[in-house]
């Protein structure tokens, strides 16, 4: 039988082996959850389970729902960490080879 992703077993093979650290969705639920103190900064999630990482995005949703969704209207401290895990990432993701442009034009080919 072939695992395909998303299936019950497959783990996720960790944020700092996501492709190039691009901001898939996966990597910004672990970016927000990071954000939202619902993991520790340095967590990747090598090895979650699917199940794993959907209650996660649940959590970030509510702590989301909590906070207006937008980082403007986040506390000032939440603001902050908001502000420096997201520009960390970029930078990461960017030295890795990803580009966002050529996401884009991709998707509209």
């Amino acid at each position: 039988m072939v695992h395909k992703p998303g299936k019950q077993g497959q783990k996720y093979v960790g944020y700092d082996q996501d492709i190039t650290y691009g901001m898939t969705s996966t990597v910004k639920i672990i970016l927000d959850a990071r954000v939202f103190g619902l993991i520790d900064e340095d967590e990747n999630c090598d090895g979650w389970l699917a199940a794993g990482i959907l209650g996660l995005q649940e959590k970030v949703a509510t702590a989301w729902d909590k906070n207006g969704f937008l980082p403007s209207r986040l506390p000032d401290e939440l603001r902050e960490r908001h502000a420096r895990i997201y520009k960390q990432a970029v930078e990461d993701a960017r030295a890795n080879g990803w580009d966002p442009d050529r996401e884009i034009e991709e998707k509209h080919r």
